[in-house]
């Protein structure tokens, strides 16, 4: 049985229960998706992770909260708080391909894949390879791409498929510049010249 917990809204502060999806005076979402994580400031984004910090204590096993916080957290660029969540909806929930996606960015946590150790490399295509047996999509192949020419191709390790090939496929299921510079961003690092 789902306990509801009280909540305002952090935009408006009108009450709504956990169960809304959007506030239902200011029309904001409360139940967020990345598109819509982007397009908050940090402090919209804190208040959205006070009110699902406050839903969690008592439901810690909401997959849509714990996704909200988590995507909260990633555009906050707090990668190891992010993954926890992520890694939290991964738990119970193998239909959602964004979820592995952004669990595997986290998992650089700012850094260039040539300088993580080969066990995060590992973890991180792990996670793109799940999300891709969920869910082919351009922008999984391309962030394959990137960790591949970054840490393999430039370690001089030899990978199947290897980075040219990634690209490819990336290419293949459509991937577009806009998508890949949202990559960048998530990342926080800047995209190199003629990736």
């Amino acid at each position: 049985m789902i306990k509801l917990v009280n909540v305002n809204c952090p935009g408006c502060g009108a009450p709504l229960n956990e169960l809304q999806t959007e506030c239902a005076f200011c029309r904001r979402p409360i139940i967020l998706k990345q598109a819509d994580a982007q397009e908050l400031k940090p402090p919209e984004l804190n208040k959205h992770i006070i009110v699902y910090r406050k839903i969690l204590s008592d439901n810690p096993d909401s997959r849509e909260v714990n996704n909200s916080v988590a995507l909260c957290f990633l555009n906050l660029k707090m990668y190891d708080k992010a993954l926890e969540a992520f890694e939290k909806c991964m738990e119970d929930n193998f239909d959602n391909s964004e979820t592995f996606f952004y669990a595997a960015v986290c998992l650089l946590r700012g850094r260039k894949p040539f300088l993580c150790d080969r066990k995060t490399i590992d973890k991180i295509i792990e996670y793109i390879s799940a999300a891709n047996m969920i869910e082919p999509r351009g922008l999984y192949y391309y962030y394959a791409a990137y960790i591949k020419q970054d840490y393999f191709a430039r370690k001089h390790f030899a990978v199947s498929p290897d980075f040219a090939q990634e690209l490819s496929t990336a290419q293949n299921y459509g991937y577009s510049p806009a998508d890949a510079q949202k990559l960048f961003d998530m990342l926080g690092q800047p995209k190199p010249e003629g990736f």
